[in-house]
């Protein structure tokens, strides 16, 4: 039997609409078949999400309460040298898992970002494609691609994070090792943009991070960026190349910075 090299670990509740195109990117890599695995932590769902999951992998397992708690679940599952983990509504292009496994093994990489295109309908979509573009490899960011040794090197996931879960392990994980990026992107879709729903999902994942912020220091230099109006609202933006994007896209700019202090107005009055 070949031994499992790369172990895609998807969290899932309620989401039988996207599941499955998430699935079939897994079974569309360029790399091997048999040294992938696929495992599904689902949180409850009341749909059909197991049901799909189960036509693709044997794999499927129930774990809470959060995010964070079903991708340690998953680990612990997994038979995989290397974790990639994922939301039910992404799906891979066809070389990331390759691409991936290639540079690790011949660079010593022990993390790996993986740039994030949106996609969905409308205008504000587009917004927020535009604005992911900037985020990426930044402390806006977070790895997606780890070995499991080194994983469980950092302890994994903080399950007392439920939001800025991603952003505490990407900060242990590059204390212990060098990271990098590949070029192949992860599709997330995000489906017809909702305002109302945008805000409420950004809401709740900000609920900790307080305790976030706690953890490392409000003085911490990286959490005076993630949290700091300067670095969110101009300096994120300032590299050479990044400005000229900006300003070649004056209407989707405008859309983004309109769309940032939506989410940040929102946030304070949550507060209040």
């Amino acid at each position: 039997m070949e031994s499992i090299d790369v172990s895609v670990i998807i969290t899932t509740r309620n989401e039988e609409k996207h599941i499955k195109n998430c699935l079939e990117s897994i079974t569309k890599q360029t790399y091997p078949q048999d040294r992938i695995e696929a495992i599904v932590v689902d949180n409850n769902s009341t749909d059909k999400t197991k049901e799909i999951a189960l036509t693709y992998t044997s794999k499927v397992y129930n774990f809470g309460p959060e995010r964070s708690a079903q991708r340690n679940q998953g680990i612990r599952q997994a038979q995989g040298k290397y974790i990639l983990y994922l939301d039910a509504d992404m799906r891979l292009s066809p070389g990331v898992i390759k691409e991936c496994v290639d540079k690790c093994e011949s660079c010593g990489y022990i993390a790996l970002y993986i740039p994030e295109r949106i996609i969905g309908e409308g205008f504000w979509v587009k917004v927020r494609d535009f604005e992911r573009g900037f985020y990426t490899a930044t402390c806006i960011d977070a790895v997606r691609f780890v070995r499991k040794d080194k994983f469980l090197e950092t302890g994994g996931f903080d399950e007392t994070l439920t939001g800025p879960e991603d952003w505490d392990f990407d900060r242990r994980i590059k204390q212990i090792g060098k990271v990098d990026i590949i070029d192949s992107p992860i599709y997330h879709n995000e489906g017809k943009f909702n305002f109302r729903k945008y805000l409420k999902k950004k809401n709740y994942y900000a609920a900790d991070f307080k305790k976030y912020i706690g953890k490392w220091g409000n003085g911490d230099i990286i959490i005076k960026k993630q949290f700091g109006f300067w670095y969110r609202y101009f300096a994120v933006f300032a590299k050479e190349e990044k400005i000229t994007k900006f300003l070649l896209h004056p209407a989707l700019s405008l859309g983004m910075i309109l769309l940032r202090f939506t989410v940040g107005l929102s946030y304070i009055i949550s507060k209040k």
